[in-house]
């Protein structure tokens, strides 16, 4: 039946006397999309059977790709439409906006990243209620913002590498577990909650651990020189506090020199409670990271990691406000550091 799959589910579409065949076609759909988007002209399924595909958790597709292939249907059913936009009259948003008016509800719009958001989404603006667009493009501007919508949860990806079983394959940290991971990846792709992040669409690649690499500049700048993209999580001895930051540049060593970047920030969780969590962006850019032989990962100041020498242990450990918008620890007091890691974050 796969080798006829267009045929069957024409059929199965036609009446309600063939569910199980009507299943069959869906869960087809559903597991291997890309087979049945690229074998058939998925332009010609009915609203009923796109609505049963887009409508579940488990589809294996990228959202932009959900979004993208929603815009192809509602341009195949408006054929005197043109697929560029910026063309469009503002009869024709509406046009396909009634026509899209069951499927749209069912994107997940908040799981795309600002990038996709940029360029999938905005230009077609219209097709959206103002206050609902307000909010999502709110959501980019502010992480921590909640959305007065039913926000649809992310889709159940099932990841084609080896099975991610627990926290460890998902990252091999002794700090952090799956949920504080999560609420990193959906602050770095400007999400609005741990919950729309996709883990999965991450890899992150232990650089350093301070318990089995040591806790001196040398051995930092020797791991993690020359990487982009890089989040550093400390645990603060003798408490529950976990602390860090995210760097897109890269490390280096060098006599002190500041690193200047818009899209770094630095955090606190309480624990492993992400309820609590403390996210502050860089307010001044040009003293985002600071980068010194002698000192450690080393956020605006607001994060101070330094030591007396390249190869002596950190000694001097504190977290002030400076150059990012918020503190994230109540107390300016030096603290010692039970353990540190520092990933390099890749996507998959």
């Amino acid at each position: 039946m796969e080798q006829h799959f267009e045929f069957t589910q024409q059929i199965s579409s036609r009446t309600n006397n063939l569910s199980g065949l009507q299943e069959f076609c869906t869960n087809l759909m559903v597991q291997s999309p890309e087979k049945v988007f690229q074998s058939f002209d998925f332009t010609s399924l009915s609203e009923n059977s796109l609505i049963s595909l887009i409508k579940r958790d488990d589809l294996q597709m990228k959202e932009v790709e959900v979004w993208e292939n929603i815009l192809k249907w509602g341009l195949a059913q408006n054929s005197t439409l043109i697929p560029d936009p910026s063309t469009w009259t503002d009869d024709d948003f509406k046009k396909m906006k009634v026509t899209l008016q069951n499927c749209i509800p069912l994107v997940r719009f908040f799981c795309l990243s600002s990038k996709e958001f940029t360029y999938k989404v905005r230009p077609y603006q219209k097709l959206l209620s103002n206050q609902f667009y307000e909010e999502l493009l709110n959501s980019y501007l502010d992480p921590d913002s909640v959305s007065v919508y039913n926000v649809l949860l992310p889709r159940k990806i099932v990841t084609r590498s080896p099975p991610l079983e627990n926290t460890a394959q998902v990252v091999d940290s002794l700090i952090v577990d799956s949920s504080i991971v999560s609420k990193i990846s959906s602050w770095i792709d400007k999400t609005v909650d741990n919950k729309f992040a996709n883990i999965s669409e991450y890899k992150f690649e232990l650089l350093l651990r301070g318990s089995r690499d040591g806790f001196t500049p040398k051995k930092f700048h020797e791991l993690c020189d020359g990487k982009y993209n890089t989040v550093t999580f400390i645990k603060i001895k003798g408490s529950e506090e976990i602390i860090g930051g995210y760097n897109p540049l890269i490390w280096k060593s060098s006599v002190g020199t500041w690193g200047k970047t818009k899209e770094s920030f630095i955090f606190s969780f309480k624990g492993k409670n992400i309820k609590d969590a403390i996210i502050s962006n860089v307010k001044d850019e040009k003293y985002a990271i600071y980068c010194r032989s002698i000192c450690g990962p080393f956020f605006g100041s607001d994060i101070f990691i330094t030591a007396c020498s390249e190869s002596a242990n950190y000694t001097n450990t504190w977290c002030r406000k400076f150059y990012y918008e918020k503190e994230i620890r109540k107390t300016t007091d030096e603290f010692s550091m039970e353990d540190y890691e520092v990933f390099q974050i890749k996507k998959q």
